[in-house]
């Protein structure tokens, strides 16, 4: 099937998909005001972003039809979530992501303009670390501007993801020092791994340190990874021993706050730290595999259930069923990367960059819902409720989208070699 037949089908079926949940909100609660505007917002949305996918580059309309989809579920769920109120400022920050994407794609289509912005995004990575040190409060991770609060560290995990992404040529730039051969760019990503970490130890906000190192990890295992390039027996048993003492040494000092969660029995103190927990597994169970219905869930009466257990709260109320799928729906937006494979190293690397955070993020997410995991606390990428998170997943696919149809200027042949390395 051609591109020009597989986008308007694209589009028939997520116009489909959101009419036949709308069709649920209406059986529950009726043909009320709320749920007029929620049906004419989610479906204008559709309209108006099926006619800017049309005037966008065919290759990239895989990201864009997928986010479009997602972002349409997200602002049914989170009006629904206990009642029906339209969740508007969800419904808003949905289309700045939207807008986002389209942003960072532009910006980072071309890789060898990207790979020349790199000590921008070194400039980009010490203002927002330099706000969370100074502007957050006492050890802290919010600002409050007063009529909207804002995450920074949301903010790092794109310009990160940037950093992280490389090219060959930027590889075969050695220097010796000493006699001992190194990559600077190397250098300067494990010191910015250093930096995060810190920073997150700092804030007491070691949730989203993994997603962090992921990124890190997944760079780091690119840059051995191209053509040529010799790994040692010595060097790679060094990284080991390095990587397990670090997990040992990070398991030993972690905060009092960590360990509690670590060895904390969850039925045992049900009211206590474990109440999330037990009240998230609940509704999971109580939800069945096709929930209660849209409206009727319980766990919109515990915190964080917009954001940090979001995945519980719609098991309760739209069924496992429903939550698997919007699990599938996400995952796939880094999966897409199969239709069409990044033509440079350069987007190769940045999408598994984003892969890593949507990954990682949602695992996190789900399986600390599940009670498999400590709680970490971190939210789902276009599902969970928040400005900052939104934005910064809204620009992450813009990443995804400029690997799938990327301009490259300045030497084809240059770049195709890269694309086959």
């Amino acid at each position: 099937m051609n591109k020009t037949i597989s986008h308007p089908f694209l589009l028939l079926l997520i116009l489909i998909a959101h009419t036949a949940m709308l069709v649920l909100v209406f059986f529950s609660f009726g043909l009320t005001p709320d749920a007029v505007k929620l049906a004419c917002a989610v479906l204008a949305a559709d309209f108006v972003g099926s006619v800017v996918l049309q005037l966008v580059h065919r290759e990239a309309c895989t990201v864009d039809t997928v986010l479009l989809l997602v972002l349409g579920m997200s602002t049914i769920y989170q009006s629904c979530f206990g009642g029906l109120t339209f969740a508007w400022k969800h419904y808003v920050f949905g289309i700045a992501a939207f807008l986002v994407c389209q942003g960072s794609y532009l910006l980072v289509r071309n890789p060898y303009r990207a790979e020349r912005l790199k000590p921008l995004w070194y400039f980009f990575f010490c203002v927002l670390v330099g706000a969370i040190f100074f502007l957050t409060g006492t050890r802290g991770i919010w600002i409050d501007l007063g009529f909207i609060t804002l995450q920074p560290s949301e903010f790092v995990k794109p310009v990160f993801v940037l950093i992280c992404a490389s090219s060959i040529r930027t590889q075969l730039r050695k220097r010796e020092v000493l006699g001992v051969h190194f990559v600077p760019d190397n250098l300067l990503l494990l010191f910015c791994t250093a930096v995060i970490a810190a920073l997150q130890w700092y804030c007491r906000d070691l949730g989203s340190l993994p997603t962090f190192v992921a990124v890190a990890g997944c760079a780091i295992l690119l840059r051995f990874c191209y053509l040529r390039e010799k790994i040692s027996v010595r060097l790679t048993v060094f990284l080991g021993l390095c990587a397990c003492a670090v997990v040992i040494a990070a398991w030993k000092l972690a905060p009092a706050y960590v360990q509690e969660r670590l060895h904390t029995d969850i039925w045992s103190d049900i009211n206590g730290s474990g109440y999330q927990q037990v009240k998230a597994l609940t509704a999971i169970a109580e939800g069945g595999w096709f929930g209660k219905g849209a409206g009727n869930g319980t766990l919109i009466n515990v915190a964080a259930s917009r954001t940090d257990i979001v995945f519980s709260a719609i098991c309760e109320e739209w069924g496992l069923f429903t939550g698997m799928m919007t699990v599938v729906l996400v995952l796939f937006l880094p999966a897409s990367m199969l239709t069409v494979p990044p033509r440079s190293y350069y987007h190769a690397c940045l999408a598994v960059g984003v892969a890593a955070v949507f990954m990682v993020q949602m695992t996190l997410n789900i399986f600390g819902s599940c009670n498999l995991i400590p709680f970490t606390g971190v939210t789902i990428p276009f599902i969970s409720q928040g400005g900052s998170s939104m934005l910064s997943s809204g620009i992450l696919a813009g990443f995804l989208k400029a690997a799938q149809a990327p301009v490259l200027t300045g030497g084809n042949a240059v770049a195709d070699a890269e694309g086959g390395q």
